[in-house]
C-alpha cells in the first residue's frame, strides 16, 4: 500500500471519531445560527436520507459551507476545502476537529480525490464547490472533479443555492443577524453512454450539464449569482438522471 493509501484509509477509519465529535459541535453550530442567522431554506426533501451525497454548492460567501453544514441535521456534512483555507488558525483548528479535508488546487491532489470517493462509498456526504473557490460575481466554468469523483463513487448530486449573505460579516459588526436565502436542487446522477470512457470530453459535458442544474436551483431573483449560466434554456440532460 502506498503512502497516499494508507493516508487515505486512516482519514476514514478515523470517521467514527470524527463523527462523535461532529455530534457536539453540530449542537453548538445550531446554537450559534439560532443567535445570528435566518434565512429561508427549501428543497432539504432532496437530500436522501442515507448512501453517498455530494452536494454540489456555488461559493460566494466564506460562510456558505457553514450554512449548508448547520442546515442539515439528520446527516453531517464533509467538506472538501481548497488548502488555502488552513492558513487561517481558527479555520484550520475547526476543520480538523470536524474532519473537513483540503484540496491541493494546480495539481492532481489523489488523497482529496480518493478520499472523496472513499467517503461517498462510506455513505457520507461531502460538500463540494465546483470551479474550486469563492466567485462572487457567479457561477463560473468549473473544474473536472465532481464528475470525476461522482462516477468513480456511482452517487447522487444535489445542487445547493446560497444567495443573500455577500454583506454577512458587515451585518454581524453591526450585532444584525445573517441573512440568506438557501434552495436545495433536484437530486441527480451521472449516467454514461455505453461502453464509451470517462475522457475529458465526457468529463466536460457533464460537468456543464451539472452546472445547469446549479443554475436552475438559484432563484430567479438572484439571478446574478448564475454568472456564466445565465441562459439556463441552454441546459442539457444528456449525462444527467433525475432521482
Amino acid at each position: 500500500m502506498s503512502i497516499q493509501q494508507t493516508a487515505v484509509a486512516q482519514f476514514i477509519a478515523r470517521q467514527p471519531l470524527y463523527d462523535r465529535l461532529r455530534y457536539v459541535l453540530h449542537a453548538g453550530l445550531r446554537f450559534l445560527f439560532w443567535l445570528l442567522w435566518r434565512g429561508d431554506v427549501t428543497g432539504l426533501e432532496h437530500i436522501p436520507k442515507s448512501g453517498g451525497v455530494i452536494l454540489m454548492m456555488n461559493h460566494a460567501t466564506a460562510i456558505d459551507p457553514v450554512i449548508c453544514t448547520r442546515l442539515i441535521t439528520h446527516r453531517y456534512v464533509i467538506t472538501m476545502a481548497k488548502v488555502e483555507t488552513l492558513k487561517n488558525p481558527v479555520v484550520w483548528f475547526f476543520n480538523g476537529l470536524w474532519g473537513n479535508f483540503v484540496v491541493k488546487r494546480g495539481e492532481v491532489d489523489r488523497f482529496a480525490l480518493n478520499s472523496s470517493i472513499e467517503l461517498l462509498q462510506h455513505g457520507q456526504i461531502v460538500l463540494i464547490a465546483p470551479e474550486g473557490t469563492r466567485n462572487r460575481d457567479g457561477l463560473k466554468q468549473p473544474r473536472e472533479g465532481i464528475a470525476y469523483i461522482a462516477a468513480k463513487a456511482d452517487v447522487v448530486i444535489v445542487p445547493v443555492a446560497v444567495v443573500g449573505s455577500d454583506d454577512w460579516f458587515k451585518r454581524l459588526l453591526r450585532f444584525r443577524r445573517v441573512y440568506s436565502r438557501v434552495h436545495f436542487g433536484r437530486a441527480f446522477r451521472f449516467k454514461l453512454p455505453a461502453n464509451q470512457r470517462l475522457n475529458r470530453e465526457l468529463r466536460e459535458q457533464m460537468m456543464q450539464e451539472a452546472m445547469y442544474q446549479l443554475a436552475l436551483a438559484i432563484p430567479d431573483e438572484y439571478g446574478r449569482y448564475r454568472g456564466e449560466y445565465q441562459t439556463i434554456a441552454n441546459a442539457t440532460t444528456e449525462t444527467i438522471m433525475f432521482v
